[in-house]
């Protein structure tokens, strides 16, 4: 591969970044992996999960946000795309919807908009991913805890380890002791205590140019740790590769580790985490309401290939679910080793 200068590459600039993406000098792209499974065109299977960024403002700047989100960020999703939205969960049976950002409840609609799918149907699951800090960043986030188990929603948390020194570094001074104090809280209410229906899943990101090393095992990991050096109690634990794109893939080539992170993701293809990747079942919603097959390509800014279908208000459910996902070479990272996707491991 090409060497690569830290000081060419303009910070999230998606057309730079695909630019980068589309001109592997491996040789090998990930259409033809997909290819060689019998995969491409990739299709979905169905269409049960509703992914919205809800706005890219966030009380943390971590390093391997491939959001690029942060406090200075003024995207924000709109009462009226919300609506939208909420006409698509209840007109099309979505079974999960999953709030994303930045820190979603730092949208000033976030409760209204929960309460307001809840009314939909009891049964759909709601997934927050809460970054723990944003629990104690102001008073009026105080009460999140309890907001959440009113509305029964499953809180998934970033925790990238269960020591404070690479907590911080990844999250910034001072993030792990804030977030053992919020896990303690929503322990304090019955979330990750087992009997309890109230589901807490923490997310690890490896803090370097590797891959997540085995699920189960990390799992344990963390269940003993922060077991015994906290009381902290939680339901699963899921890995996730980092992608190339955004701040991580500033890192990447500020570090000079991009040429071989990236063959290290083609070298760990795997056909049997292609073929559960998340996109396959997820639409991802941006916060302007553009359409995308997960938020990796959002933050590409590669909408959903049927032009008539782009936007949550144009949502025609038989275009969407009848389309070709886009791919490219960032799509390595889900398909690498073990898999990733927002929910963990997918082989």
């Amino acid at each position: 591969m090409k060497s690569l200068k830290a000081q060419n590459h303009p910070l999230s600039n998606s057309r730079y970044e695909l630019e980068l993406l589309e001109s592997p000098d491996s040789g090998i792209s990930f259409v033809q992996k997909l290819d060689e499974s019998q995969l491409y065109p990739l299709k979905p299977l169905q269409i049960e999960t509703l992914q919205i960024n809800m706005g890219k403002m966030c009380n943390q700047v971590c390093q391997h946000c491939h959001v690029d989100a942060g406090p200075d960020r003024k995207e924000i999703m709109t009462r009226e795309i919300m609506e939208d939205c909420l006409s698509v969960i209840e007109k099309n049976n979505i079974k999960s919807v999953d709030l994303t950002g930045g820190a979603p409840e730092m949208n000033p609609d976030f409760r209204w908009f929960v309460t307001e799918i809840r009314k939909i149907g009891k049964d759909i699951n709601i997934i927050v991913r809460c970054n723990l800090t944003i629990i104690l960043a102001n008073p009026k986030f105080h009460g999140l805890p309890e907001f959440f188990k009113t509305n029964r929603i499953e809180v998934v948390s970033s925790l990238p380890y269960f020591s404070a020194s690479r907590t911080d570094a990844q999250r910034g001074d001072g993030v792990f002791e804030k977030s053992i104090k919020a896990l303690k809280m929503l322990n304090d209410i019955g979330y990750g205590i087992e009997g309890s229906d109230l589901i807490l899943n923490l997310v690890y990101n490896p803090s370097g140019a590797f891959l997540p090393g085995s699920q189960e095992g990390l799992q344990a990991e963390f269940k003993k740790k922060l077991g015994n050096n906290f009381g902290i109690s939680f339901n699963a634990l899921f890995t996730i590769t980092n992608i190339p794109i955004s701040r991580f893939l500033d890192y990447l080539i500020r570090s000079g580790n991009y040429e071989g992170y990236m063959e290290k993701l083609i070298e760990s293809y795997n056909p049997t985490a292609a073929a559960n990747v998340m996109c396959r079942s997820t639409i991802s919603v941006g916060w302007d309401g553009y359409l995308y097959d997960c938020d990796f390509n959002q933050m590409l800014d590669l909408k959903v290939e049927i032009p008539k279908s782009q936007h949550i208000s144009d949502w025609d459910q038989i275009l969407l679910k009848n389309r070709n996902i886009v791919v490219n070479q960032h799509c390595f990272g889900c398909t690498a080793g073990a898999g990733s996707s927002c929910g963990g491991a997918t082989a």
